[in-house]
């Protein structure tokens, strides 16, 4: 017996993905930024610079600040990998999810299963978030386990004065995961509606990766003023709140509600879309 809820299983689609070579590369993509640094400071050289250390200010010894064990590693990390590596990831699964079907001329197949229009992008989407979260969630544990391995269990000495145990550095990098994972939604979302608008994945992929690099450079120039505040990139480095002795949640907390109403605009307008399109492929 038919039944449009048992069309395009989850576990089905999952493996789809996971099999897909473009997976493969974006996880070796992920790895291959914490090994790479980690290389590099252990055989390269390394200067100190004087001035306040604090991430982004362009005076603190971000590679030193590395060194000081598994917890300091991981947060630099996230800092390396917070303007374009997640992004790009982020985008990848996101943007070519329902493009790569069209550009296949599968799409019309699925649907024809019959699979609903709406069943199809929510299975799809379900599918893409969750290797999105499986990106920053293997960033965490490879930097985590490279920085142990070449620099030790050490206390995360933070930027800002703070020293946590390793246990409290735990709590503080879920934290920080998590809050990514909830800014970054934003950037899932219009990859996402790109995906339904083009029949080339790489438009919808380079697409939000362009979108998301000029909300970079607007948020950079201070004399926009506020208008800067409705940047979808501008609550990306909030999370730097999380190594402070008390957290102060405001920037989180406004970071993650905006992403997320922005996501949830860019998802319902794909839904839209999607519905009243004439699928030729």
């Amino acid at each position: 017996m038919y039944r449009a809820s048992k069309t395009l299983p989850y576990r089905l689609e999952m493996y789809r993905q996971l099999k897909r070579k473009r997976t493969l590369f974006a996880y070796l993509f992920v790895i291959s930024l914490p090994v790479i640094v980690a290389l590099a400071v252990k055989f390269g050289t390394s200067g100190n610079s004087s001035g306040p250390t604090r991430f982004g200010s362009g005076t603190a010894d971000l590679i030193g600040l590395a060194t000081k064990g598994a917890a300091n590693f991981t947060t630099t990390m996230f800092y390396f990998a917070t303007p374009f590596l997640l992004i790009a990831v982020i985008s990848i699964f996101n943007g070519d999810t329902v493009a790569s079907e069209a550009s296949w001329s599968t799409l019309r197949y699925l649907l024809a299963a019959p699979v609903p229009r709406t069943r199809l992008l929510i299975q799809k989407l379900k599918v893409s978030l969750s290797l999105s979260a499986i990106g920053i969630v293997l960033l965490i544990g490879t930097s985590w386990f490279v920085g142990m391995i070449t620099f030790g269990l050490k206390p995360l000495q933070t930027p800002l004065g703070a020293t946590f145990t390793n246990q409290v550095a735990l709590q503080r990098i879920l934290i920080i995961g998590i809050y990514l994972a909830l800014v970054l939604f934003s950037v899932a979302g219009l990859a996402f509606y790109l995906s339904v608008s083009t029949d080339v994945p790489l438009g919808a992929v380079g697409g939000a990766i362009g979108i998301i690099i000029l909300s970079n450079i607007l948020d950079a120039i201070s004399g926009l003023g506020s208008i800067r505040n409705w940047l979808p990139t501008h609550y990306s480095f909030s999370w730097f709140d999380a190594l402070s002795s008390s957290i102060d949640w405001s920037q989180m907390i406004r970071g993650a509600a905006y992403s997320v109403i922005l996501s949830a605009l860019f998802i319902s307008l794909a839904i839209i879309k999607f519905n009243k399109k004439d699928i030729t492929s």
